[in-house]
């Protein structure tokens, strides 16, 4: 690696570690084209990266240092004395996790033994920060790398989490690495806006990135193999990985490995003794009876799994003797089976069948609301039937309210139910679970209503109870939750031909996408969606479909699908009949409209959005209309009139104070006023951005910021003009979405030219002139050439005169 400690210190930074990247381009050998193909990342931020012009996000540090094999540590300090050389923008006033998250399942009250193990576990981790825990199933490697995590907690407070990467999990595939990133990525609460897009490196990097500056505790559960698991493990920093596996994981050639085996016959005994209650003394049933406790010992072949369950049979049976729990033991075929079929012998017709069902579930944990659906039976039944299953350790509630299946005990109710119950009585069953998820996630949908699909699910049947949100901040939670379950429930539909539910369940998803995972994945499920509803031949559903892909394309900057997903739909909507269905895809085209330069028409489509809501009786999706109506007379030069419309939408009575409509109209009406009502202005503005905050979305907070720097700007006060702009651009400096960028380079152009700042006007409207044709932003492209005539027009009139011929020319094609 490059030695940094070596060299001196420069008086800037930001330029030292431009010439440190300099230095890594030169060992690759490359063009800034090559090396960007190579790393990933796009030509023109990696120049600017070279050149000194912005501080890279570290993430592509550490692609341009694997690129090369050098090691990118000794460069962290450097970076983070280059990286934002302003204050931190504000944090959101209102986190939907305020404390550290801690995911970890409960750690069991009976843990036996292991002393030596857990030993060598904490050694690991204090000399490698990773270590590897691998044995047969039931042997308690789980149970041994979660107390280990419990034990380590104070000591990493920043976040304790946990994922199983169902490597043995009968009925379904390993849970690949990119969806495990995003999960943990999430559960760290890190913005959608930092989470890149595509390429397992670049989220791998992410990952250990957000560790590096972290002191977290992970548990990767049940690991299929080490390429499962190696772009999930830390980097450089403090945060620590616990790893289990049913195999030893060869491949991690510096990880080491604690090998479980059975207990010992005394760890055992311990453990039995533990687990059943049995008092201690003579009087103990199994002090009584050594020979039938060495039997039990022996048929449960000294498993921890195997020996909680029969100990469960034994404390919860108190007039049986050990030699009875012997004979029900000897009924099974192995120590597994053993254990297994006595205790579920032990259960009532109806909590025997909710166990077998439990088998069907495609996600991993889960709670007593979709256990109701599983089995139809009520709220109160389920929580019941679980609590006993609880007890009887056939399920495992690693937090409260949620529950979860041992692999093993998983394979056999999956089994059982397979031999028991009619192939009508599953599929019966599994269509009860994917109603419920997608009912669910409509009612979640609903109560965000930023994002809201508008309407209520029609897949399947409702069912007879949901969870109630009391707010967006509850709904969003639950999606958390429940997002690895939301995403195999799509895969069971779409693999058991369940098209509605293909259809239906993504739309109800989009406002935690916005908010966790971006818009790749949200493409894919839409793709997959439209496949569907073309099976189904509905109208509706295949209008909605290509809408909704055209939103999913729009929003990760692929204007020209956009403009084919929403022109397919327009074939559709009129023909289904829909009113809200045609409103917002007229609000979606209006969009994309004005993204593509054109003036009048997205005027005119939202204009049109409006009355269509109207018509059919949507107050919220009218509103968003006129709002959105507002802001487009307002890039007409339009004041008065946007000023207007905007004060309207801020009177529509409503009883929710961050009412999403408010967010555009607060915006539009301070710059509309900024000239004539400069503390009104501001005050709308920043409301706007306190709006945006509380709602955790940094595109939205960076297009506050903009805005106020440009009303700033029009009120003649430069400097906190240009320090918004500043604050803007360090958000905008986080996302791997480059498109949101084009929106605001050319006003950051000109109120740099305003404040005296001609050389990085110059450079602002030169980067959007790059950007905007690439990504279809003709508007943009010719504001970036007018903002660049105006900048040059003392110093090169000729050049001026170019630009603006070639404004002209894209206006003219805009028509």
């Amino acid at each position: 690696m490059v030695d940094v400690q070596q060299r001196s210190v420069k008086a800037d930074p930001q330029d030292e570690l431009a010439e440190q990247l300099r230095l890594l381009q030169k060992l690759s050998g490359l063009g800034v084209r090559a090396l960007a193909k190579d790393t990933g990342l796009s030509s023109s931020s990696l120049s600017r990266y070279l050149n000194g012009q912005i501080v890279p996000p570290w993430p592509a540090v550490i692609a341009l240092c694997r690129l090369v094999k050098r090691d990118p540590r000794p460069l962290r300090p450097l970076w983070e004395r280059s990286s934002n050389p302003l204050p931190a923008p504000p944090k959101a006033s209102r986190q939907v996790h305020p404390q550290p998250r801690n995911d970890l399942p409960r750690d069991v009250a009976d843990f036996t033994g292991r002393e030596a193990e857990l030993a060598a576990v904490l050694a690991a981790v204090d000399s490698h920060r990773i270590v590897a825990v691998d044995g047969m199933a039931g042997v308690g490697k789980t149970c041994l790398a979660v107390h280990a995590a419990h034990r380590l907690a104070t000591r990493y407070p920043d976040a304790q989490l946990y994922v199983d990467l169902h490597g043995f999990t009968e009925g379904r595939p390993p849970l690949d690495p990119d969806s495990a990133l995003r999960m943990l990525l999430g559960a760290l609460d890190v913005p959608s806006e930092r989470v890149p897009q595509e390429g397992l490196e670049q989220l791998a990097a992410c990952w250990r990135s957000e560790l590096a500056r972290r002191r977290v505790v992970v548990v990767l559960d049940n690991a299929a193999d080490a390429e499962q698991v190696r772009p999930l493990l830390p980097g450089a920093g403090p945060s620590v990985a616990l790893v289990t596996s049913r195999n030893r994981l060869l491949g991690l050639e510096e990880v080491p490995p604690v090998s479980l085996d059975v207990l010992s016959p005394q760890e055992s005994a311990e453990l039995l003794a533990r687990a059943s209650g049995d008092p201690s003394g003579p009087d103990g049933r199994l002090a009584r009876d050594p020979e039938a406790a060495a039997e039990v010992l022996r048929l449960c072949g000294h498993l921890p799994l195997a020996l909680r369950l029969a100990a469960a049979r034994l404390r919860h049976r108190p007039g049986w003797t050990v030699g009875i729990l012997v004979e029900r033991l000897a009924e099974g075929a192995s120590e597994f089976d053993t254990a297994f079929a006595m205790s579920v012998r032990q259960l009532d017709r109806a909590q025997a069948r909710l166990f077998r069902l439990l088998g069907l579930l495609p996600g991993a944990s889960f709670d007593e609301y979709v256990a109701a659906a599983l089995a139809d039976i009520s709220l109160r039944s389920a929580r019941a039937m679980l609590e006993d299953l609880l007890d009887a350790h056939l399920v495992q509630q690693p937090t409260p309210g949620r529950y979860r299946l041992h692999d093993l005990v998983h394979q056999h109710a999956r089994r059982s139910t397979a031999e028991q119950d009619s192939p009508a009585e599953r599929e019966r069953a599994l269509g009860r679970v994917l109603d419920y998820y997608v009912h669910a996630a409509a009612a979640a949908d609903a109560a965000m209503p930023f994002l809201s699909a508008g309407r209520p699910a029609s897949a399947g049947r409702p069912p007879a109870e949901l969870p109630r949100f009391t707010d967006k901040n509850a709904a969003f939670s639950w999606l958390v939750a429940e997002y690895g379950n939301l995403i195999g429930v799509f895969e069971t539909a779409a693999a058991t031909g369940a098209d509605a539910h293909v259809c239906e369940l993504p739309r109800f998803l989009r406002a935690y996408f916005a908010r966790r995972c971006g818009t790749t994945h949200l493409n894919v499920l839409f793709e997959r969606s439209l496949v569907a509803a073309e099976r189904l031949g509905d109208p509706l559903q295949l209008a909605e479909a290509h809408s909704d892909l055209g939103f999913a394309r729009y929003n990760a900057g692929r204007m020209a699908e956009a403009a084919a997903a929403y022109e397919a739909a327009g074939l559709l909507v009129s023909q289904a009949g829909d009113r809200r269905a045609e409103a917002e895809l007229a609000m979606r085209r209006g969009y994309l409209s004005w993204d593509e330069g054109h003036v009048e028409e997205p005027l005119e489509l939202f204009r049109l959005a409006g009355s269509l809501y109207e018509a059919a009786g949507s107050v919220t999706g009218a509103a968003h209309a006129a709002a959105a109506e507002a802001w487009a007379m307002l890039q007409l030069g339009h004041r008065e009139e946007a000023a207007q419309r905007a004060r309207e939408v801020l009177d529509i009575p409503h009883t929710d104070p961050a009412w999403p409509p408010t967010l555009t109209a607060r915006i539009t009406l301070g710059v509309a006023i900024a000239h004539e009502e400069p503390d009104e202005a501001t005050e709308h503005l920043r409301q706007a951005l306190e709006l945006a905050r509380e709602d955790g979305h940094l595109n939205n907070q960076a297009w506050c910021l903009n805005c106020l720097g440009v009303a700033l700007r029009q009120m003649g006060r430069y400097e906190e003009a240009l320090a918004s702009h500043r604050e803007a651009f360090a958000l905008l400096d986080e996302l791997f979405e480059e498109h949101w960028k084009i929106r605001f380079l050319n006003g950051y152009g000109e109120t740099c030219r305003l404040a005296g700042l001609p050389e990085e006007a110059l450079r602002l409207h030169r980067e959007a002139l790059e950007l905007a044709p690439r990504l279809g932003y003709r508007y943009e492209e010719a504001l970036a050439h007018e903002g660049i005539a105006v900048v040059l027009e003392e110093t090169d009139p000729a050049a001026a005169a170019q630009h603006r011929a070639a404004r002209q020319a894209v206006l003219k094609e805009l028509g």
